[in-house]
Formats: C-alpha cells, sequence, structure tokens
C-alpha cells in the first residue's frame, strides 16, 4: 500500500470498537500541540533543575515512543482493511470514472480549510477532522505551541476530531451505500473507512494517495485552486516553497514563478522595515531614558 506522508502528531490510534468514537473527541489527535506536559518543580538546587529537565524528557520520549506505536498498529488495521478486501482501493482516475459512469457517492473528510479550496463537485462533504474553535485555556495553549512549532510555515491549524462524523454519515447515507472516500493525502481517509467500516457500511471505496494525486482531468473539480494546492498554506504557500507549487510552476513557466519572486521581495522588505524600525523605536527609548 502506498505510503501516506504526514506531518502533524500526535499520530492517531483508532480503536476497533465503535464506541471508541467518544473517547477519541476528547483528544486533539491530529495535532502535536495537543500533548499533556506534567508542570515541572524547580527548586533552587541546581540538582533538582537538572533532575526535572531529565524527568521531562524521559515523559517527552516515552510519549513519542507511544505515538509511533499507535501508528503502527494502526496502519496495520488499515492494511488489513485493504487487503483482506474489506475497503476497496480506487486511483483518482479510478474514482472519476465510478462517480460518473456509477453515480457512486464521493465522501470528502477533509478538515474546512482544505475544502474550501477545491472540492469534487457533487461530492458529499463531512470531515473527520476539523478546525478547533474552542476558546478555552487549554484549546488556546494548543493553538500557540501548533503555532510555534510550525503551523506559521505550514498553515496547519489546530485540529479536532468530529464527535459526529458518524452520525452525520448515518443520517444521509443507509449503510449499503456505496461510498467513496476521499482526504487530501490518504491517511485521513483510511481512519474514516476504519470508523465506518466498524459503523456497518460494507461498501466503502479508498482514494488511494487522496485528491492531492489526482490530475486536473480526473475527476470535476469546483473552487478557486487546483487539488494538489488544497492542503498548502502558511508562509511556505504564500512564498511558493513547496513541492506542489514547484510542480505547479514547471507547468505554468515564468509568469507563476514570478508571482512568488514578487512576494518574496515584499516579505524581504517588510522584515528590513521592521528591523529598521525596531532600532529607531530602541535608539528613542535610548534617549528618553538618558533624559
Amino acid at each position: 500500500m502506498e505510503a501516506t506522508s504526514l506531518s502533524l502528531s500526535p499520530l492517531i490510534s483508532i480503536s476497533s470498537n465503535p464506541n471508541s468514537n467518544r473517547r477519541l473527541g476528547k483528544t486533539n489527535l491530529f495535532n502535536s500541540s495537543s500533548r499533556n506536559h506534567k508542570p515541572l518543580q524547580f527548586q533552587s538546587k541546581s540538582t533538582s533543575t537538572y533532575k526535572g529537565i531529565v524527568k521531562a524528557q524521559a515523559v517527552d520520549e516515552d510519549y513519542e515512543l507511544k505515538q509511533v506505536k499507535d501508528m503502527a498498529a494502526a496502519r496495520k488495521r488499515w492494511e488489513a482493511l485493504v487487503r483482506e478486501g474489506k475497503v476497496k482501493v480506487l486511483t483518482p482516475k479510478e474514482a472519476g470514472y465510478a462517480i460518473q459512469l456509477t453515480g457512486k457517492t464521493l465522501l470528502d473528510v477533509r478538515p474546512s480549510i482544505e475544502h474550501e479550496k477545491a472540492w469534487v463537485k457533487r461530492s458529499t462533504w463531512i470531515p473527520i477532522f476539523d478546525a478547533d474553535t474552542q476558546l478555552d485555556a487549554g484549546t488556546l495553549s494548543r493553538k500557540v505551541t501548533s503555532y510555534m512549532m510550525g503551523g506559521w510555515w505550514s498553515g496547519v491549524p489546530t485540529l479536532s476530531f468530529n464527535n459526529q462524523f458518524i452520525s452525520k454519515v448515518t443520517e444521509q447515507f443507509p449503510n449499503d451505500t456505496d461510498l467513496i472516500i476521499a482526504c487530501q493525502k490518504g491517511l485521513r481517509s483510511l481512519a474514516a473507512c476504519e470508523l465506518l467500516y466498524n459503523a456497518g457500511y460494507r461498501n466503502l471505496f479508498w482514494v488511494q494517495g487522496g485528491l492531492e494525486a489526482s490530475e486536473e482531468e480526473d475527476l470535476e473539480r469546483e473552487g478557486p485552486q487546483p487539488f494538489k494546492l488544497a492542503g498548502i498554506g502558511g508562509l511556505s504557500g504564500f512564498l511558493g516553497w513547496t513541492d506542489q507549487q514547484r510542480a505547479q510552476a514547471a507547468k505554468e513557466g515564468w509568469g507563476y514563478r514570478l508571482v512568488f519572486t514578487a512576494r518574496l521581495i515584499v516579505v524581504v522588505l517588510a522584515a528590513d522595515a521592521l528591523f529598521l524600525g525596531v532600532q529607531q523605536l530602541a535608539h528613542y527609548l535610548q534617549e528618553i531614558r538618558a533624559n
């Protein structure tokens, strides 16, 4: 089965028990910012401080090891679903044919930030994960941590599990419906396939590689951007420094590259202006203190 890259962690761990959906919703399964770090009690002695740091590092290492094991177990379950024929595999082109010729439903499980950029015509959108909109202290802390740990560069928001995913699917589709499940890169859609299979759905088709693996002629697209660019964002996307945009630039030519070159120049000039402004402000404050 094709390996699917994922830059978000902790990695997903879904129980085969259908009743586990409630437990899944309590943690932010696809964001590194959802870690629960134990507060450290630093004492005045340097040895105590050192022991506290070592203990915190050990907790982090145990946590990372657990996440790796959870993902390995999840991948085995997903591979078994495909290997045993419980979930059928389609390429994006095959999915397009199936939708046009047989009227199968494409279920888009991507978060809103990806779906609003591009979606398959006549598809149904029910996200398995979506942007966390809560504003409590814990959520805000996770959002800040996620942003500082790479969200500013990748544009990936803090996501949380959609507790109503299964209920919303069952409201719209009987469990004998032929469902083609797709996400951006193919990983979250596999997780959705497992949940749906456990909920009684038996006619499931997984789009291998996700919509990002599709060509424009494979599926009828609606939305302002190509499918390949729907999963990018942040500063890297603004500057055109992603693999998807490099591939697009090779097709589009110099006109496409010039847009991002101009953006880079603007960013550099803005950074220089900000640096000079900070220097002037620091000089001004020093003069005030001197007087």
